[in-house]
């Protein structure tokens, strides 16, 4: 079958289409015939080395489709029905075998498509608005990369909490985007100071709390947009890692709190999976929060979709379809 490997760390040009064998599932695996891959930025880490990985490998960590065989002793799933996962390396394939008790049944009310490209980012902003930070009604808080693939759930979750949200984009058309899923202010980061227009939003009192996807180029601006107390949460490195922080900063800053959080650690547990996607699909299915795929690549052409995501001219989320 096919599938993408990356032969070594470096730039999009070290994908290959290759053959592998289909796999067979294991002892409590299921088998699924993928309809949709999520493309997501850890994917990008690990290709280029920032996050190692034992290379030669087949990235990916999330899709969706039909569970075509199960292996022995798998009590939660049955061979037609449609499942999705994120989490479990190897995803840029036809087909993947999956422990059952990672991956999730997809709802009736929700596509396919809309699971294999919003499991991981949905569940990244229900653990990052819900349990990481609680959100309340009529805090302000700042969101970057608000018309991205994240970025666009986060805003629309935190929109349907009562939250002031204030985005910051790349331009005009993301501002429109961002708009469009619930931003009540939008901040030009290329044009404008963010740190400084946020403190002219909130009348010189900053947010509550930033999530903070994009890392290196954000981080001091992102730091002084913050109010006293308020947290700081890194949960991504879309413009490369950060330098270390002085702990000194954050106290002269006002007490403030910074923490580096992943979904998976907020996943850890098969209740904690359900849990989560259960509050996604809830999100999805009261129509407070939609999947927008911007883009689809053929699997054939993830190196391309690899230079789209790195170059920020996607929108939304990015699906390969084998």
């Amino acid at each position: 079958m096919m599938a993408i490997q990356a032969r070594e760390a470096g730039g999009p040009e070290v994908l290959d289409v290759v053959d592998i064998p289909r796999p067979t599932p294991k002892t409590g695996e299921i088998l699924i015939r993928q309809e949709a891959i999520g493309l997501n930025f850890i994917d990008t880490y690990q290709r280029s080395g920032l996050y190692p990985v034992r290379l030669p490998a087949v990235l990916g960590l999330e899709g969706a489709g039909i569970v075509e065989a199960a292996g022995e002793g798998v009590i939660r799933f049955k061979v037609g029905d449609r499942a999705a996962y994120a989490g479990r390396p190897g995803a840029y394939a036809e087909a993947h075998a999956v422990p059952e008790d990672r991956a999730v049944k997809i709802p009736p009310s929700v596509t396919t498509k809309q699971a294999g490209a919003g499991l991981l980012r949905g569940m990244t902003a229900e653990f990052l608005l819900r349990r990481c930070y609680p959100v309340k009604s009529g805090e302000t808080i700042l969101v970057h990369a608000a018309a991205g693939g994240v970025g666009s759930i986060l805003v629309q979750w935190a929109h349907a909490l009562g939250a002031v949200v204030i985005g910051a984009v790349g331009s005009a058309e993301k501002a429109k985007l961002a708009k469009s899923y619930g931003c009540d202010h939008v901040i030009l980061y290329r044009e404008e100071i963010v740190a400084e227009k946020v403190r002219e939003i909130t009348g010189g009192t900053g947010v509550a709390v930033a999530y903070d996807g994009v890392g290196k180029d954000t981080f001091d601006g992102t730091l002084a947009s913050l109010a006293r107390r308020g947290m700081f949460v890194s949960f991504g490195n879309a413009s490369g890692p950060a330098a270390p922080v002085d702990p000194q900063r954050l106290a002269r800053g006002g007490s403030l709190f910074f923490t580096r959080p992943t979904l998976f650690d907020y996943i850890a547990t098969t209740a904690d999976l359900d849990d989560s996607a259960r509050a996604l699909f809830f999100m999805i299915e009261g129509g407070k929060v939609r999947i927008e795929v911007g883009q689809s690549f053929p699997l054939a052409e993830t190196r391309r979709a690899h230079e789209a995501l790195e170059s920020r001219q996607t929108h939304g989320a990015t699906v390969l379809i084998p």
